[in-house]
């Protein structure tokens, strides 16, 4: 079995489609097929369940991707430090996050990690999920909730703070506001509740309010809008809500929320550079960005 055989394997496990496996490895989609279907025929096993949405792993797919991806790790390791230990990365970098932390915090470290490494492409998955380390879908990525459970390694990055938000004209238009039922003639904003991809998210429930917010998303980008707009009120983490003046905190002391962000890797990924200097340079301006929040 050939290496080359596994990164045609791997780039359709992780992407399904074999024009999207093809684009990244350079190949056709045609040929891209047949490579797989000439290592399933070599090992005796069937990788792939093929159906129109595309090309799901099958138990022996599953089984083989453990293999895949411990010999990608080692060729990466290799491949780097066999290489000169040059200054420059060159490669694929991928970090996923939620979309908040993507817009909020991370714009200036991909930035500086791709200017001062020209040969290095920096991707930044913007979603409000979990990432699979172990399928590769990221090669870092940020949680609010640290896992319990894999071949992952944890690092905490900083705590944050979230407040309930309010555009200025409309608080003002209020009058006095001393508590909680102050505020009941606004409407909320916040998360669908059945797709709250972490518990440390699902906050609404302290504002007292029975039924759930009467504007919801799973993303937080569309909240804030919404937020802007001045339609409601909503829970905002501080160093999303600073960047717009026109927002105010509303009951600062009884709606105070602390948070933390977690960066969490693979543990097979420990000697690839190009990954260790993504980690710290995102764990150095996140926690340099947060700092710069008040309490």
């Amino acid at each position: 079995m050939k290496w080359d055989d596994m990164r045609v394997f791997l780039a359709v496990a992780r992407h399904a489609r074999l024009m999207l496996a093809g684009k990244l490895l350079g190949l056709d989609p045609a040929t891209v097929g047949r490579r797989i279907t000439a290592l399933e025929e070599a090992l005796g096993a069937k990788l792939f369940d093929r159906s129109p949405q595309g090309y799901a792993m099958t138990e022996a797919g599953q089984a083989l991707m453990d293999y895949a991806q411990a010999i990608e790790n080692h060729v990466s390791a290799a491949t780097e430090e066999v290489g000169g230990h040059s200054e420059r990365l060159s490669g694929t970098v991928r970090i996923g996050a939620p979309d908040g932390v993507s817009n909020y915090l991370l714009i200036e470290a991909c930035d500086a990690l791709s200017r001062d490494n020209p040969d290095l492409q920096v991707q930044a998955v913007a979603l409000p999920r979990m990432f699979s380390l172990s399928r590769r879908e990221a090669d870092l990525a940020i949680t609010v909730s640290p896992p319990s459970a894999g071949r992952l390694t944890v690092r905490k990055i900083a705590d944050y703070r979230l407040h309930l938000y309010l555009r200025a004209d409309v608080l003002q238009g209020l009058g006095p506001v001393r508590d909680l039922r102050d505020l009941n003639g606004l409407r909320g904003i916040g998360y669908i509740s059945d797709m709250i991809f972490d518990k440390e998210l699902d906050y609404y429930a302290l504002l007292g309010r029975e039924a759930e917010p009467a504007l919801t998303s799973n993303s937080l980008i569309m909240q804030l809008r919404w937020c802007l707009s001045g339609v409601g009120i909503c829970i905002l983490p501080d160093f999303v809500a600073r960047a717009h003046p026109e927002l105010r905190v509303v009951l600062p002391q009884e709606i105070r929320l602390t948070r933390a962000f977690y960066l969490v890797r693979h543990l097979d990924d420990a000697r690839v550079a190009r990954i260790n200097r993504m980690a710290e340079v995102v764990v150095d301006r996140m926690r340099d960005a947060l700092a710069d929040c008040p309490p």
